[in-house]
């Protein structure tokens, strides 16, 4: 139970939440989709690069230094320094974002990421708030978000991802000493800042 617990905490990893999110912007919403319809993979490559592997890399460095731990980074105090690192590689995929040709939605959606990651690295300095809800809870926004603002029927896509929350939710409790406050919390987060950035952005 525990190695499943571990193996679906990696596949939801929250620095594949971003990309993932986007990529299901873009793929369920036809008023997005038009956009880069022949060089989306470029798009996705440039995410990935720089929202996955450049953090991931950093998070490597980190740990040979001996300033983390392990990658799981336990204790709340570890995990200041990767996300104030990761913060500023995702500001640096929003400017790079911003300056291609996309719907304002996605421009909408990758401030609601960066905000939720910016609260998440403010509350860090108190509270160990779950990542990996706030990553999850930025999808279900996101998508919850498109719904509303387009009529989109996403009803199914929508009971999955409250699912996978679900799921994560008890594999994080079972894997690591995150408490039913904190997974709560982080689920709120992600998605209040997700959903609200696209919302109240598109609107005003």
């Amino acid at each position: 139970m525990l190695f499943l617990a571990r193996a679906f905490s990696v596949l939801l990893h929250p620095l594949l939440m971003p990309l993932l999110t986007i990529w299901l912007a873009l793929s369920v919403d036809p008023q997005l989709g038009y956009f880069l319809p022949n060089s989306r993979w470029l798009l996705y490559t440039m995410l990935g690069i720089m929202t996955v592997a450049f953090p991931i890399t950093s998070a490597l460095l980190l740990m040979r230094a001996g300033v983390l731990s392990s990658l799981e980074m336990p204790t709340r105090q570890e995990r200041i320094a990767p996300y104030v690192m990761t913060l500023m590689y995702f500001g640096m995929a929003y400017y790079l974002l911003h300056r291609t040709p996309l719907h304002p939605a996605v421009d909408a959606l990758f401030i609601g990421i960066l905000c939720a990651l910016a609260a998440t690295l403010l509350i860090t300095f108190w509270w160990k708030i779950s990542a990996h809800m706030v990553g999850i809870g930025g999808v279900i926004g996101a998508m919850l978000g498109l719904s509303i603002l387009h009529g989109l029927p996403l009803l199914p896509l929508l009971a999955l991802l409250v699912i996978c929350a679900g799921l994560l939710g008890t594999a994080r409790l079972l894997s690591s000493d995150h408490t039913q406050g904190q997974i709560i919390a982080g689920v709120a987060l992600g998605w209040c800042c997700t959903q609200g950035a696209l919302l109240l952005g598109l609107i005003i």
